[in-house]
């Protein structure tokens, strides 16, 4: 849009409420120059870019105005800090309404894939970062990250005031090549904690911002496994959402990159997921057997965003990808087996498992056993707080209806109306 468009869309703005505005491309520069709009005028200029008014802060401008117009920032030199910028306005409840499309994702993802492997993390004028401060900020962020499965309410808080941290860093700083890619990988580290939060609570749009600002992290520390993950992460945000040519279509890409076999490995069963969901069931056979063999390659020595992929997790996807497929007794068995390998700590994984085995016993005509292992998963996922596995378990329950009088049913319905 040009100038002149602009001030021509708030004058035509004002005139849809029967009133004046004087604006003109003299007045657009100056607000262009750093001179502030009233209020009015803020209200105008969104509408006048095709935004809704409650997206107006008047006290913030111009932070509130969005970055991109599709809520994905390209790759670039200097990208990784703009992409933190988005997410972290993308946080506010308002820009909810950002929605990033399939063909975004998967054009972002094609892009990673032929992009460059070196760092691009750079020096930078400013006040210099010394390295003791960069490692308070990787320890406190170890520890807040394992605090944020019980106490979310208020570690989310301190990390996003970490991610807001780093990202001035980022911005300001000055630091040599090898502390910036340190920084770099701290801020995809942050970006990924603060997505899956986001993602458990049901908010996609933020959810994104934070993996694709992580992917262009972890891009500029030269972190290829890691970029990997982002993308696979993305790519399980919409199998969630049902949409799986996209997720197949992320995964693919970020398997050309992907080296460590924890990482392949993850990303193949991912895939595997993705692909049962749509029938083709050789396709899933082969992915199935690669994240096996990967599995089996990999070492301890693994990156930490990936160190908790485990035989308990190749076991309930390869299940839950076999009952998408109507394999029924195999999956069963396979879901069953990976649950009891799971650690003890795993509490949200576990009520996840939970509910896939719930399912299992549905498809087996089972509701007996399928009422007891949805019931164990809805207490323990009010327990720890994990809304999404509680979704998963209210999607469920319409399946439960046909078996009102078999045992523990009725029960496991007045929980979840309670």
């Amino acid at each position: 849009m040009t100038v002149g468009e602009l001030a021509s869309g708030v004058r035509a703005a004002a005139g849809r409420r029967g009133l004046r505005s004087g604006c003109d491309e003299a007045r657009v520069r100056k607000w262009q120059r750093g001179v502030e709009p009233s209020e009015e005028s803020q209200i105008y200029i969104a509408e006048a870019l095709g935004w809704p008014a409650d997206i107006v802060r008047a006290d913030y401008w111009p932070n509130w105005l969005p970055l991109t117009a599709d809520g994905v920032v390209p790759f670039g030199p200097h990208s990784s800090v703009t992409a933190l910028r988005e997410a972290l306005r993308t946080a506010m409840d308002r820009r909810e309404f950002l929605t990033i499309t399939s063909a975004a994702l998967t054009a972002l993802a094609a892009d990673w894939a032929v992009g460059p492997a070196a760092a691009l993390a750079q020096d930078h004028d400013g006040a210099p970062i010394g390295e003791d401060f960069i490692a308070f900020l990787e320890d406190t962020t170890r520890y807040l990250a394992g605090l944020a499965t019980k106490q979310p309410q208020h570690a989310v808080v301190l990390l996003e005031a970490h991610l807001s941290t780093v990202t001035g860093l980022l911005e300001n700083g000055r630091y040599e090549p090898t502390l910036g890619r340190r920084l770099h990988t701290l801020a995809a580290s942050l970006s990924q904690t603060l997505a899956w939060h986001a993602f458990d609570r049901g908010r996609h749009t933020h959810a994104s911002q934070n993996w694709i600002a992580g992917l262009h992290n972890a891009r500029a520390a030269g972190d290829q496994d890691m970029g990997a993950g982002l993308l696979s992460d993305l790519a399980y945000q919409a199998t969630w959402r049902g949409d799986h040519a996209t997720a197949s279509g992320i995964l693919n890409h970020a398997l050309t990159r992907a080296t460590h076999p924890a990482a392949r490995c993850l990303l193949q069963l991912r895939l595997a997921r993705a692909l049962a969901a749509r029938g083709e069931l050789r396709a899933v056979l082969r992915a199935l057997a690669a994240a096996e063999k990967h599995l089996n390659d990999a070492t301890s020595d693994r990156p930490s965003w990936c160190a908790w992929v485990s035989e308990a997790d190749l076991a309930v996807d390869s299940g839950q990808a076999l009952l998408d497929l109507g394999d029924t007794a195999r999956a069963h068995r396979l879901i069953a087996d990976g649950e009891l390998l799971l650690p003890a700590a795993r509490d949200k994984t576990r009520g996840v498992f939970l509910t896939y085995r719930a399912a299992s016993h549905l498809d087996l005509k089972e509701p007996e056993p399928a009422a007891a292992a949805a019931t164990e998963s809805l207490l323990l996922a009010r327990r720890i707080g994990a809304p999404r596995c509680i979704r998963l378990i209210e999607d469920l329950l319409p399946r439960f209806e046909p078996y009102a009088r078999a045992n523990g049913v009725e029960e496991l319905l007045h929980l979840a109306a309670a």
